[in-house]
C-alpha cells in the first residue's frame, strides 16, 4: 500500500502527468506515457530506466 498523501504529489518523470496506483502489481502506472514504476519495500522507484513497459 502506498500513503494517498504521497500518491497525491507524486508525478511520472517522463511526462509530469498524475500516476495511479495498482494494488494486484504493487506498481505506480503512468497512463500518458505508457510505463508501470515499482515500488519496492514500500518506496517509489521514479526512474524511467527501471519502469517496465505497458502492454497495449
Amino acid at each position: 500500500m502506498i500513503d494517498p498523501w504521497l500518491l497525491e504529489r507524486l508525478v511520472c518523470p517522463a511526462t509530469r502527468t498524475p500516476l495511479r496506483y495498482d494494488p494486484v502489481a504493487g506498481e505506480l502506472i503512468s497512463d500518458a506515457a505508457g510505463l508501470a514504476y515499482p515500488i519496492r519495500d514500500g518506496i517509489p522507484v521514479m526512474l524511467v530506466e527501471e519502469a517496465r513497459r505497458l502492454e497495449s
